[in-house]
């Protein structure tokens, strides 16, 4: 076994390295796109891989921007974290503060000689009288001027040219200076004539536009991928025989309709569709294991290539410290923005979905025990660093049959803080879910119960039984600088199965993220981490390996993955996830995937 993976090692390097000459060779252009911040704030839209990326949506983040280049919203509904820097709008009408007429410069008291528009002031207020003060006699020469506040001041001093001229007061108004007015108006006559016919072409086409327009309140925006990807190595851990080598080529196609009425809020829907298939499942699939499932899959429980409204959401603000979001259908972990913030560079924003290869590249189980279904999110601020936030979400609610429902099937109840460091380059956050699943119930990943990643014991329950868990994690980022990020966490998961026992699980990561790795925009990242598993279970607990029988072994999941943009709306992912004793068994052999995600907008 160990000459074995000492040439998985050889074969994991060579891959890497071909899939990044291959980009710079193809490619060569320089993008001009900047890597998704945990944005929204996204900007706020998440929603994107079809048709269970819905399942996965995250709340944009306002952490600035990780990359020199400044990034391109979809979407502009502000959540409570960029309230944290954002400065809340404001009905309150400026006072009336404004003193009489000065005569001198020097009745201004914050206009000193030195200032640069300081001969401009001297001349507006001794020659021709149209500079007025506060009250506290300052000008405030560095206030933000208002619209009406320039047409006022405009119209007074074009009231006092006029009388000047009518009351031929030739030693304010200068013949000299009229004679270099009319020179400049002859002298750019070309130019003006031009001026005023491109703004007239360019009202013709704004008025065209806007009489046919979709909306005036809706934004229409498209994310479509296409996936080349093969099993390089393994067997499926069930039958542990070879898992197919053949390679595939697969795509998705998310359509999302964000729709602001009053301009802070947001109702979104979205439509989804694809057929990139799950490598693997519990006991199920090419592998017969969740470990390793990548990002892209489209959901288990729905026909391939079928249309699914596959999102719906309305967020606003009551105040400007609360966020408030309502999902018919939603994840509670992903609405309420729990991991996009812990994990930027791998979980991505939610106009572009994962950077990561796979699933458990992006979050901690903690995360991962909800399914799509309707609920309740609220963002709170407290202060300008720390965060919080609640959400409960039913994968079933929609479903009124016996066991289902809001209040009476399987549910997930979260609670979270984070905090943020003053100059947002590091941040912490603690999180608590509580879950219950009935016997027999079936969410929308194809699962009852578990973190739909990880070993098939971890992802297992009693025939008959139900199941409730207490789910505990800590996880954080820290920006090294620009060109280096660190990211990790460690969860713990209490499982009751219901009248039989208890269990445990436990996960753990640490990531590594090079933005701008040999190209402007481009993104490198490597992950090392335990997808979950069962590390005890009861005597009289039976999941399938046998009575008290929890995982024997430890899993371990590593990933590269190298994402190159073309331009703002194109970008290349190629990546490897390697597994090491799949279903955290030894006996089983290790198993390899290749993976290059195409991704376009529009």
């Amino acid at each position: 076994m160990s000459n074995f993976r000492w040439n998985f090692r050889s074969i994991v390097f060579l891959l890497l390295l071909l899939d990044i000459l291959a980009i710079l060779v193809f490619y060569p252009a320089k993008s001009q796109a900047e890597l998704p911040k945990p944005d929204v704030s996204t900007t706020e839209v998440e929603e994107s891989k079809a048709p269970e990326a819905v399942v996965n949506q995250t709340v944009d983040t306002s952490i600035p921007p990780l990359t020199s280049k400044k990034a391109t919203s979809p979407e502009r509904v502000t959540p409570v974290s960029q309230l944290l820097q954002a400065v809340p709008p404001t009905n309150k009408k400026a006072p009336n503060n404004a003193a009489g007429q000065v005569t001198s410069v020097s009745q201004l008291s914050d206009v000193l000689p030195t200032d640069w528009a300081f001969q401009a002031l001297q001349s507006l207020v001794e020659r021709y009288g149209v500079i007025a003060g506060y009250t506290d006699d300052t000008f405030k020469g560095n206030r933000a001027l208002t619209r009406y506040e320039f047409a006022a001041g405009l119209n007074a001093a074009l009231e006092r040219l006029n009388e000047l001229i009518a009351t031929s007061t030739a030693d304010l108004v200068k013949r000299e200076d009229l004679d270099a007015i009319k020179k400049l108006q002859e002298q750019f006559s070309p130019e003006l004539a031009q001026f005023r016919g491109r703004l007239d072409n360019l009202e013709t086409r704004t008025a065209k536009l806007e009489a046919n327009q979709f909306t005036t309140t809706t934004k229409l925006i498209g994310r479509a991928q296409i996936v080349l990807g093969s099993v390089l190595a393994g067997n499926n851990v069930v039958t542990k025989r070879p898992a197919p080598r053949n390679t595939t080529l697969q795509g998705s196609t998310t359509l999302r309709l964000n729709t602001s009425f009053n301009g802070q809020d947001s109702l979104s829907l979205s439509l989804s569709g694809g057929n990139i298939e799950s490598l693997g499942q519990t006991r199920a699939g090419l592998l017969g294991t969740f470990e390793g499932r990548t990002a892209d899959n489209s959901s288990i429980t729905f026909a391939r290539n079928t249309i699914l409204l596959g999102g719906v959401r309305y967020r606003f603000l009551p105040n400007p410290d609360t966020q408030v979001n309502i999902y018919a259908l939603s994840d509670g972990a992903s609405e309420i923005g729990l991991s996009g913030p812990i994990n930027p560079y791998f979980e991505s924003s939610s106009a572009t979905g994962a950077n990561g290869i796979s699933r458990f590249s992006r979050r901690s189980l903690v995360y991962n025990y909800g399914d799509s279904g309707p609920g309740i999110a609220i963002l709170q601020k407290l202060g300008k660093q720390v965060q919080v936030g609640i959400a409960y979400s039913a994968p079933n609610g929609g479903n009124p049959t016996a066991n289902n429902g809001l209040f009476t099937g399987r549910y997930l109840a979260l609670a979270q803080i984070i905090y943020y460091s003053s100059n947002r380059n590091f941040r912490v956050a603690a999180t608590y879910v509580n879950t219950y699943s009935p016997a027999n119930t079936q969410g929308l990943s194809g699962t009852n119960f578990g973190p739909a990643v990880g070993s098939n014991l971890v992802n297992s329950t009693v025939a008959g039984a139900g199941t409730v868990a207490n789910l505990y994690g800590l996880q954080a980022f820290y920006q090294v600088n620009s060109k280096l990020a660190i990211n990790g966490w460690i969860s713990y998961g209490a499982h009751r199965y219901l009248g039989r026992g208890d269990g445990s699980a436990m996960d753990w990561a640490v990531g590594l993220a090079f933005p701008d790795l040999f190209s402007e925009g481009a993104l490198g990242g490597i992950l090392v981490g335990m997808e979950p598993k069962l590390t005890r279970l009861s005597q009289g607990v039976n999941l399938g390996a046998g009575a008290g029988q929890a995982d024997k072994d430890t899993s371990l999941h590593v990933e590269a993955f190298y994402q190159y943009k073309i331009g703002d709306n194109i970008e290349v992912t190629p990546g490897l996830i390697w597994i090491t004793a799949p279903d955290s068994d030894a006996n089983n052999p290790d198993s390899l995937f290749a993976w290059v995600r195409t991704v376009f907008r529009f």
